[in-house]
């Protein structure tokens, strides 16, 4: 039995949230292969949400095309830094993905969440991983990795703030079935 396997099974919708690249913008980046077109639906989920996108940027490389977005909260024109607010947003961008591409149900996490197929079950699970380096004199990056799922973010965040750890910046991404976060993060005293 020959086994095919196309490109586009490797393809995962990413939704990228960073918080370090821009001192003045929340940048937000969507990849899936080359499925996505303009986002406009999404880019109006954001203004719902009380964000102006403040600069949109489209690319292409080898891993497909790459959405980006600089949000800001339209109330005071600055950064989101409320991880409820962020967490909002990530939600809202990958319901966009499953309403547009109910292809790329299958391939996340919160498929089953919004009524639409979910993934298939691997075999093994996603453990979760947790990595704490030295960033600075007072500061450490704290990486997460575990499976994906409504509410990550903000009980990620919830979780530090409660053991007396202020959260400075971070970037926190969702691949596929998969949510990441790199967290810079200074212990309160």
């Amino acid at each position: 039995m020959e086994v095919k396997m196309t490109l586009m099974q490797f393809q995962l919708p990413k939704v990228i949230i960073d918080q370090d690249s821009d001192p003045d913008a929340t940048v937000v980046e969507i990849t899936f292969g080359d499925r996505l077109g303009a986002l406009l639906d999404t880019m109006n989920a954001l203004k719902n949400l009380g964000l102006n996108v403040v600069k949109a940027n489209v690319f292409l490389d080898s891993s497909g095309k790459h959405n980006t977005f600089s949000i800001t909260k339209v109330s005071t024109g600055r950064k989101i830094d409320d991880p409820e607010l962020l967490e909002a947003i990530r939600l809202t961008i990958i319901n966009n993905l499953l309403q547009y591409h109910p292809e790329s149900s299958s391939q996340l996490a919160m498929g089953i969440a919004f009524g639409v197929e979910p993934p298939k079950q691997v075999d093994v699970d996603i453990a979760t991983r947790i990595k704490v380096k030295d960033d600075s004199h007072d500061r450490s990056l704290l990486f997460v990795e575990a499976a994906d799922r409504p509410g990550l973010l903000v009980d990620l965040v919830k979780i530090i703030t409660e053991i007396n750890i202020a959260v400075e910046s971070g970037e926190f991404d969702t691949e596929g079935i998969v949510g990441q976060g790199n967290i810079s993060c200074q212990l309160q005293g």
